[in-house]
């Protein structure tokens, strides 16, 4: 087998490969014989068909079958022999393919780039330290009266924290624009879910009012036509209501699942809930923080195009998912662009080089205890916790995404040793509250 390389450009290499046509012709050989004694045809028993006869009715696609499986097998031992690492399936171009001559094909494909690490002792991070106290637990209290308040309708201005049922109509530059428009619509003042200003200008307003309100729309708006654009909406409030909390009470508790203990059984288990999140929080925030200095230590790193490819793919999908609210309704990742993602794709691929370079330098694998108790860990929040364990063994893709982010967890470990690692207290809400990097990492 003759093999010849070129560096076409960046990481993609042409690989000319060619193949003795002996190599091809004894395979074909071999299985026309097998053939021969297993195919019926009319006119001969089982096993006694001439080779020549079986040659002529099926030689055309046992060749070519042949030469796959002789392409892709050589593909893999010219890069073995070459001590490339192909970091994308090749482009396969047959060069010569003919009966009774050498094969030779061209192989295209991208490799993993050869770089060092960078020095992680240079690497500083900052890693909150936080506790949950008391008025933590009375505010986390408070959040879940409120998430299981009763509205009841009142006959008085509508203020924050009320829930305000509306007509309104926007207009843009005098024409009304598509989704401007609702009748009925139920809003929680306050709660930040409308554009800047909208919520505060409804405040006051009493049933049956009519205003205009003006308001600006922020410029990373999601609809691009309204990107920055000054509107006016017309409101009528139809109704108010104000939130009517439980009670801290048996009542209260049992909507939890805590039928005995009172008050101090319950707030137990929110501390707990509590202390599991702050525990979740603070781990995600220092590995985002890890994650964000070795992509800042390698920015110069180039990922090959298909590993950028790859990571666009999976953004997509994240954020198809999200748009589709994680209901049965389904939202094609197709219809986003590219380019929304390209950036975010590229660090997160410079950031798998860097790490998977880790742990193949430091030969890393990954700890089984570990795993297990990650999967123990999620399984606890399920009544059949036994079984949600035996459920992620018995099925490899789960595993294996848990292996995975068990070993990137044993990376962050490791450079979290050799580091400057400062502590920094803060409090609850703060720690719970993920960086702007953490959220973009994570889609």
């Amino acid at each position: 087998m003759q093999v010849s390389i070129e560096t076409t450009s960046g990481l993609e290499r042409k690989m000319t490969v060619g193949v003795p046509a002996e190599r091809i012709e004894n395979e074909i050989s071999e299985r026309l014989i097998k053939a021969s004694k297993t195919v019926r045809m009319d006119g001969f028993r089982k096993g006694k068909v001439p080779l020549n006869v079986v040659k002529q009715r099926y030689g055309a696609g046992i060749r070519q079958e042949v030469v796959g499986e002789v392409v892709r097998s050589c593909f893999f031992e010219a890069v073995t022999q070459e001590k490339l690492t192909p970091a994308s399936q090749p482009a396969i171009e047959p060069k010569i393919d003919e009966p009774g001559q050498d094969l030779e094909f061209i192989a295209t494909f991208e490799v993993l780039p050869e770089f060092d690490l960078a020095d992680l002792s240079a690497i500083e991070i900052s890693k909150p330290v936080a506790e949950v106290k008391e008025e933590d637990v009375d505010d986390m209290i408070n959040a879940l009266r409120k998430q299981h308040a009763a509205w009841t309708e009142v006959d008085r201005p509508v203020a924050l924290g009320d829930e305000a049922n509306i007509d309104y109509t926007g207009v843009k530059d005098g024409e009304e624009f598509e989704g401007g428009k609702a009748e009925g619509y139920p809003l929680e003042l306050g709660a930040g879910k409308a554009v800047p200003g909208f919520e505060e200008g409804i405040a006051g307003m009493s049933k049956g009012e009519e205003k205009v309100i003006p308001v600006t729309f922020p410029e990373n708006y999601h609809a691009e036509e309204l990107r920055g654009a000054a509107v006016e909406f017309t409101i009528k409030l139809n109704e108010v209501k104000e939130a009517v909390l439980p009670e801290v009470a048996d009542e209260f508790f049992a909507m939890f699942g805590l039928e005995a203990g009172g008050e101090e059984a319950f707030r137990s288990a929110v501390r707990q809930n509590m202390e599991r999140d702050l525990k979740n929080a603070i781990e995600g925030k220092v590995k985002s923080r890890v994650m964000e200095q070795l992509y800042r230590s390698h920015s110069d790193l180039e990922a090959p195009l298909a590993q950028v490819a790859n990571e666009v793919t999976n953004l997509k999908q994240q954020m198809a998912n999200k748009l589709a609210g994680g209901g049965e309704s389904q939202f094609d990742p197709a219809l986003l662009p590219d380019d929304m993602f390209v950036e975010q794709a590229k660090r997160r691929a410079v950031v798998g080089l860097v790490v998977n370079e880790i742990v193949q330098s430091n030969e890393m694998d990954v700890d089984g205890q570990k795993v297990r108790a990650r999967i123990e860990e999620m399984a606890s929040t399920y009544e059949q916790s036994s079984e949600v364990v035996n459920y992620y063994y018995n099925s490899p893709e789960l595993l294996k995404g848990v292996e995975a982010n068990v070993l990137q967890d044993q990376v962050v470990e490791l450079v979290l040793s050799a580091a400057k690692v400062t502590e920094e207290a803060v409090g609850y809400q703060q720690a719970i509250v993920p960086d702007p990097e953490q959220v973009a990492a994570e889609g």
